[in-house]
């Protein structure tokens, strides 16, 4: 059966500096997220295994490593994905610069584009412990919605679509911002790749009947 690989960042270490430094994101990238690779790999031999055994003493707690690591690999590989350098990245979303759906989307389901950001900000920034802002697609109202993500996989809607993460695990930003998680969000919207964004947001929107089970 296939196993999960650790995807090549779409750029070199340094493209996002000042925002992240080159070590942040070797360290990220190399050693973390890799971690939750192989540890989604590591667990789905587990399971095989007390398949073939039949023995199911510890099917509890390898169904939630299984959710740890495979939902941290998967937002991992969006996070990267979501960025790009000073030079491209930042603002807002602006019909002019091609993604003009999903700047009505942001305004029709969060008033403005400043609210939006004031709330996922805040999520993010808040977040206890560890764990994630997201911006998700909503399919069964078709809006998008802000969700606060604790470890890598708590707390979500059942069939949101994350179309734009932001990592609040202290392994992203200690090094460079040390204790202050709220300069590290501010700082990550230099880097959004809104391209990026607004094409996860229509193939959410395209599968939307598929999520839903909709004849």
């Amino acid at each position: 059966m296939p196993v999960y690989t650790l995807p090549e960042l779409p750029y070199d270490y340094s493209a996002l500096a000042p925002v992240i430094s080159p070590e942040i994101i070797e360290l990220h990238h190399d050693k973390h997220h890799a971690a939750y690779v192989k540890g989604a790999n590591d667990t789905l031999e587990q399971l095989a295994e007390a398949r073939d055994k039949e023995q199911w003493g510890s099917i509890n707690g390898l169904e939630k490593n299984l959710g740890f690591h495979l939902s941290g690999h998967i937002l991992h590989s969006i996070y990267w994905q979501n960025m790009t350098g000073p030079k491209d990245g930042g603002g807002e979303p602006l019909a002019a610069d091609g993604v003009g759906d999903l700047a009505d989307a942001i305004t029709g389901s969060f008033g403005s584009f400043a609210g939006f950001k004031a709330q996922l900000t805040k999520a993010a920034a808040t977040t206890q412990g560890s764990g994630w802002g997201v911006l998700a697609y909503e399919p069964l109202s078709g809006r998008l919605i802000v969700e606060q993500v604790y470890d890598h996989q708590g707390n979500v809607g059942q069939g949101s679509v994350p179309i734009l993460v932001f990592d609040a695990w202290e392994h992203a930003f200690y090094l460079q911002y040390k204790n202050q998680k709220v300069d590290f969000i501010e700082a990550m919207w230099a880097v959004v790749d809104w391209q990026d964004v607004a094409r996860r947001y229509a193939a959410a929107k395209s599968r939307a009947d598929v999520l839903l089970l909709a004849p």
